[in-house]
């Protein structure tokens, strides 16, 4: 097994009612994130208010969770304005494998 892990790559993407009228960026508007890296297409950008509703979801939907854990199943936020229809579609897409030395200066601890 090595020092080895996956985590999901995510897409956020904002979506919206037909029609709706929305005040955090674009629907269709979307960033990725690629193990700790956040990549927006080019000339794209994302709301800040908007990226403050998903971040603290964004680790625990990297990871793999039990089927019946509602962080499995729920991808949809609601915007922050509450004067807003909009959401933020969470997805998850192919999975990335890690090396647990590439990605921190804590060592793993010694098996017993």
């Amino acid at each position: 097994m090595g020092d080895n892990f996956e985590l999901y790559d995510l897409r956020v993407e904002i979506i919206a009612p037909p029609g709706a009228r929305i005040y955090c960026g674009n629907v269709g508007d979307w960033f990725e994130l690629r193990g700790e890296q956040l990549n927006l297409p080019p000339g794209q950008s994302f709301s800040i208010y908007s990226l403050s509703a998903v971040l603290p979801l964004l680790a625990a939907k990297q990871r793999p969770t039990h089927p019946h854990d509602w962080m499995t199943s729920d991808a949809e936020i609601a915007c922050p304005d509450p004067h807003c229809p909009s959401r933020l579609k969470i997805t998850r897409l192919a999975k990335r494998r890690f090396s647990h030395a590439a990605t921190t200066a804590v060592p793993l601890p010694e098996a017993p």
